[in-house]
């Protein structure tokens, strides 16, 4: 069985905190509310690592121009961050 290798942890890091700034999420405030555990913020990371969307989620970055309501569908988060929203 072929084994995937995950991506560069500071790139998946910076694209997941970005993508949940555009949503005006703020992981660390969400640690600090106890809305997020650390362990939870390293599954999102890692997760964004094995997803192989980041050309994808890199475009998507660039073209947002206002507060997004959920993460794009695409994403391997969507649902960890659209719950972070509510």
């Amino acid at each position: 069985m072929a084994r995937n290798s995950l991506g560069d942890v500071e790139k998946h890091f910076w694209l997941t905190r970005s993508v949940a700034r555009c949503m005006k999420i703020s992981l660390t405030e969400a640690m600090a509310e106890k809305r997020l555990t650390p362990d939870r913020y390293a599954e999102l990371v890692t997760r964004c690592r094995a997803s192989q969307c980041s050309n994808q989620c890199t475009i998507w970055l660039s073209e947002q121009q206002s507060e997004a309501h959920t993460a794009p569908e695409f994403c391997a988060n969507a649902d960890l961050l659209n719950a972070l929203k509510t």
